[in-house]
């Protein structure tokens, strides 16, 4: 049996940036994580950092992100076949940087290794120990087979939306609030230019439809899909047929054609789970809540958690008094729900729903016009998208 003070499962980039934070206050910890660190690494996935987010990492030394993230100070909202840009810097004096969630993680594991950080790879937990009790623990699984028992005064569970930790809160106290939406996306990766300089979210008669950048030689891009849709199941010239159509206009728009190196599908999903504390077992990040990806806060959202938690805990550590980790609960939750909204909202608008009416397609397209043409309705866009403010320091303003 070992014993560490902190306990943190999930070494995904909330697990690791807390782990970070824990070892720059001089906190003992270790981090389990089940996936090996080669799995992570080549998981692509996109990534919007909003300023505040931007912000914690280069507060804590990770500053590749400005050095290489490409700052974006607008994105475009297209409909009726043309665009409308929405001045993110002008409106709210705040940018977005793109910046992958892959990079995010490579950053964090190369700093805590450099660090000679506690990570260990390949570490599955079976079981949750004494959840009740002010000495908490797990069981887990090493790349071998072999099984451990570690006890900790605190256990911090950030390991995704499977959360092992999360199914393990009392039925009786876990409330699960969800929502499953009718469509989902279907993402490529292309080799080709960039077609636009910025992001441009496309609604159109034919669904919906996001193109991003990533490198100056790869791109990602989606479309509006069925959550069943098989991606081996469409061809190169489907796939560019379809996302051509919804983007086409007669500003004569079109999207720089290339090879498509990967596919996938995105299932759309919100959920919040409360309370985020039971006894001295906490979540955080996906563990706690999901967020559709249209409004760009998931991972937002897991790096404002982790801030507050590591407050939390620090102040907990020198007290000693249990009532205090029920602030990380209460800091979060504001945050947390308008992030919900923000993300319900921006799906919502911007996509078709299956079996819509005449009516409900041209309503959303009324609802495009109106924020577009309304500077307070732009500003509203602009503060959701790039955040609502400094993360610590007591609920968003």
């Amino acid at each position: 049996m070992e014993h560490t003070p902190v306990a943190i499962v999930g070494g995904g980039p909330a697990g690791l940036l807390l782990s970070h934070l824990l070892h720059r206050s001089g906190v003992e910890h270790v981090v389990l994580e089940a996936r090996s660190r080669h799995e992570i690494e080549h998981t692509h996935r996109a990534g919007i950092l909003e300023a505040s987010s931007v912000q914690t990492l280069v507060d804590a030394g990770l500053d590749r992100v400005v050095r290489e993230g490409d700052r974006h100070d607008g994105i475009v909202l297209r409909f009726d076949g043309e665009d409308h840009h929405i001045d993110l810097t002008g409106l709210t004096g705040r940018s977005v940087w793109l910046y992958p969630q892959t990079a995010v993680f490579i950053d964090l594991a190369t700093r805590r290794e450099a660090d000679g950080g506690d990570i260990r790879w390949e570490a599955t937990v079976t079981q949750v120990l004494d959840r009740d009790t002010d000495r908490p623990g797990v069981l887990w699984t090493d790349a071998q087979g072999a099984t451990h028992e570690l006890r900790c005064d605190v256990l911090v569970g950030a390991d995704g939306s499977r959360s092992t930790l999360r199914h393990t809160l009392p039925e009786a106290q876990r409330r699960t609030f969800s929502h499953e939406y009718p469509y989902a996306w279907f993402g490529v990766i292309v080799e080709a230019p960039r077609s636009a300089p910025e992001l441009v979210y496309t609604a159109s008669e034919h669904g919906f439809a996001l193109i991003s950048q990533r490198t100056e030689t790869h791109q990602r891009m989606y479309f509006q899909c069925d959550p069943d849709a098989d991606p081996s199941g469409w061809s190169e010239d489907r796939i560019w047929a379809e996302l051509q159509r919804r983007v086409a206009g007669p500003d004569g728009f079109r999207l720089i054609e290339g090879p498509v190196e990967e596919r996938s599908v995105l299932r759309f999903r919100s959920s919040v789970v409360e309370p985020v504390r039971h006894g001295r077992m906490l979540l955080a990040g996906d563990a706690a809540h999901s967020v559709p990806p249209t409004g760009a806060k998931g991972l937002n959202l897991a790096l404002a958690d982790v801030v507050v938690l590591h407050d939390v805990l620090e102040t907990w550590l020198a007290k000693r008094d249990d009532a205090v980790l029920d602030e990380y609960g209460s800091r979060v939750s504001e945050r947390v729900w308008r992030a919900q909204h923000f993300s319900a909202w921006m799906s919502g608008m911007l996509h078709s729903h299956p079996g819509e009416s005449g009516f409900a397609a041209r309503r959303r397209v009324a609802e495009l016009r109106t924020l577009t043409s309304s500077e307070a309705g732009r500003r509203f866009l602009a503060e959701g998208y790039t955040g609502w403010g400094p993360v610590l320091g007591g609920p968003a303003s």
